[in-house]
């Protein structure tokens, strides 16, 4: 088993740069880059037929082929695709993500502002979804065909068939604007900085409650969904028949038996989720005016920051990959008899 995790770091190399690679590449070619829209704002900022005489020297451009080279010199727009990106490639290596095209700020430092904010939101995510949909996976299981079972399957495809960001503006519209229970948005009040512990904690959580059930809600009925039926098929399973047969309670045989067999569909997910805590979901940062990473990528994709997006991919990349080691570890530690790499 050993060797197979070895070779399994060994692989998110390779799986890695094809990753990032490919992302690159595409910035590389798709229209509107920082140039481009530097270019662009400086037309718009132009006046006058002066202005327009001397963009017409250089077709079109406000600036001189000269000003152009030192652009794409400092943009790194000036070498071959593949020279640029094992460039770049080195300075992540160096923990160098570059500058912000749009910040003018290091990119590192504009996702740390940023990543309190995503890894507060990512895991109270987690850890309300695991504990929510394993409990409810398991009554629902124990109570099949039961007026509990179809009345929690009814809420379970409401919130999986309405989007999170929808259900955050119903909620906005219910309890922030009507009712005015919460706060419409943001991640703490202004005076956030002047109050005690016990009142940052509270102000914390107040404008958290919202977004939280935002997020929770498109996300656990697959989970409690892959509880229930898991834990039914663990159920019918001839071995806990027999551990009944010989005089075992229901109750135990389902916590000691059972539950943790059926835990493996479970644990084949848990390492990928990390990701959530750097991506999240931008539509319901947007809905709720959270300055989180999801924001941030979605921004920095339409304004073509491309260092910010690159920053953002090659973590979120690397997570990915790491939570997928961290799955196959959560299941070798539930099911024993599972064996790795024994070639």
């Amino acid at each position: 088993m050993t060797s197979y995790f070895i070779r399994r770091f060994l692989l998110t190399a390779p799986t890695f740069i094809g990753i990032t690679l490919l992302v690159f590449v595409v910035t590389r070619f798709v229209p509107g880059g920082p140039i481009e829209r530097m270019l662009m704002a400086a037309q718009f900022a132009a006046e006058g037929p002066v202005a327009m005489r001397s963009m017409d020297k250089i077709g079109g451009s406000p600036l001189s082929e000269d000003q152009l080279q030192q652009l794409r010199e400092y943009y790194g727009f000036d070498k071959p695709v593949v020279q640029s990106y094992f460039f770049w490639l080195g300075k992540v290596l160096q923990l160098d993500l570059g500058v912000s095209t749009r910040y003018s700020d290091p990119v590192w430092r504009t996702i740390q502002e940023r990543l309190p904010v995503s890894i507060f939101y990512g895991l109270a995510t987690l850890i309300l979804t695991y504990g929510i949909c394993i409990p409810l996976g398991i009554v629902k299981a124990i109570k099949h065909n039961t007026a509990i079972d179809h009345l929690s399957s009814v809420l379970v495809f409401i919130g999986y068939a309405v989007p999170g960001f929808v259900v955050g503006i119903i909620l906005i519209i219910a309890f922030a604007s009507s009712w005015e229970i919460f706060p419409l948005g943001g991640f703490v009040s202004d005076n956030f900085t002047d109050l005690n512990f016990i009142g940052k904690t509270i102000d914390l959580f107040y404008h958290a409650v919202l977004p939280l059930i935002a997020y929770v809600s498109g996300s656990f009925a697959v989970m409690t969904f892959m509880m229930k039926n898991a834990l039914m098929e663990n159920l019918a399973a001839d071995y806990l028949r027999t551990a009944m047969a010989k005089g075992l309670p229901f109750n135990q045989a389902v916590l000691k038996h059972a539950l943790r067999n059926s835990l493996i569909p479970i644990a084949t997910t848990f390492g990928q989720n990390i990701s959530f805590f750097l991506t999240g979901a931008f539509l319901i940062e947007k809905v709720f005016n959270i300055d989180g990473i999801g924001l941030l990528g979605y921004e920095s994709l339409v304004e073509r920051d491309y260092p910010v997006v690159m920053g953002i991919l090659a973590i979120s990349a690397f997570l990915f990959l790491l939570g997928n080691i961290l799955s196959d570890i959560c299941v070798a530690m539930i099911d024993p008899r599972v064996k790795f790499g024994s070639k």
